[in-house]
């Protein structure tokens, strides 16, 4: 099992927790062999869990601040969600029987028309209703231009942290090699989708896998007086979050969500592809009118 793209999701404050209670336990390992008195043993860990809650206070004071941030506006367009029904076979079956890649991306800015690039790209399989934590498909892309400093607010990706990344033309064919066949999910579908089909010409792949989006999906489930933010629906349903404002940490968050919804679409009788895909559309089509008014 591929641990690093998990370790990378993990909540900081944890990582560094575990760090500092490793280090005061390997400490107090060598002072005991030594035979130092009790009273250094304990003055050494003294300090070690201080430096640690100093730090923690750090972290928790960062984090606060990338919660408080807002989230991506709403965005409805039609053409990059364009569902390609052909697949017949595909959207009269089951949803509980079909694959899913649940992916997000961190990008430049908001404009993906208007020369913004992706940062950041990351899958997870859901099959036979687990995520596939293992096996994740995580990479950081060079855009080929400055990443603004409003954009690294969000997502914490630097210009050098880029440097040496490929660009989009070529990490995308290894994403499309990722998914397959399956049946693509995101939060907020249509934003990521629109810098996917922008990409085809240059990376020489269609992605025209069918596509579900969890904000749509949450509006249709619970369209009166909720918020549709991705915080605010794994708050509702439970799921804890780790890793936000990360490509990886996001996917695996919508991941976990969209299967308790899926239990949810069942009760309410849409059972199949092609009718999630007709509920978001309608939903769609309704948020999209409201912008006009």
């Amino acid at each position: 099992m591929d641990r690093i793209p998990l370790i990378k999701t993990m909540a900081l404050r944890r990582l560094v927790g575990l760090a500092f209670a490793g280090l005061a336990v390997l400490l107090a390992g060598i002072l005991i062999a030594t035979g130092a008195a009790w009273p250094v043993l304990a003055a050494v860990v003294l300090v070690v869990m201080l430096f640690r809650a100093a730090l923690d206070r750090l972290l928790l004071a960062r984090e606060s601040d990338r919660q408080s941030l807002p989230a991506r506006p709403e965005f409805y367009d039609f053409g990059a969600l364009d569902q390609p029904m052909h697949h017949e076979e595909l959207a009269g079956r089951p949803l509980k029987s079909l694959n899913f890649v649940v992916f997000d991306t961190e990008t430049t800015g908001l404009s993906p028309s208007g020369g913004d690039e992706i940062v950041a790209i990351a899958g997870v399989r859901i099959v036979d209703g687990e995520i596939r934590r293992d096996g994740a498909f995580t990479r950081l892309v060079n855009p080929g231009r400055p990443i603004p400093k409003q954009s690294i607010r969000f997502h914490g990706i630097t210009d050098e942290m880029v440097r040496g990344e490929a660009p989009a033309a070529e990490v995308l064919p290894a994403f499309y090699d990722f998914i397959e066949d399956a049946v693509l999910v995101a939060h907020n579908a249509a934003f990521d989708m629109k810098f996917l089909k922008l990409k085809e010409s240059a990376c020489g792949r269609r992605f025209d896998n069918l596509v579900l989006d969890t904000l749509l999906l949450s509006v249709f489930l619970d369209h009166d007086g909720h918020d549709h933010t991705l915080d605010a629906i794994a708050a509702r349903y439970d799921v804890d979050v780790e890793g936000r404002h990360t490509a990886l940490g996001d996917a695996l968050v919508t991941a976990s969500i969209f299967l308790r919804m899926l239990n949810i679409l069942e009760a309410r009788g849409v059972r199949t592809l092609r009718q999630a895909v007709d509920a978001t559309n309608k939903i769609a089509h309704v948020r999209k009118m409201q912008e006009k008014f």
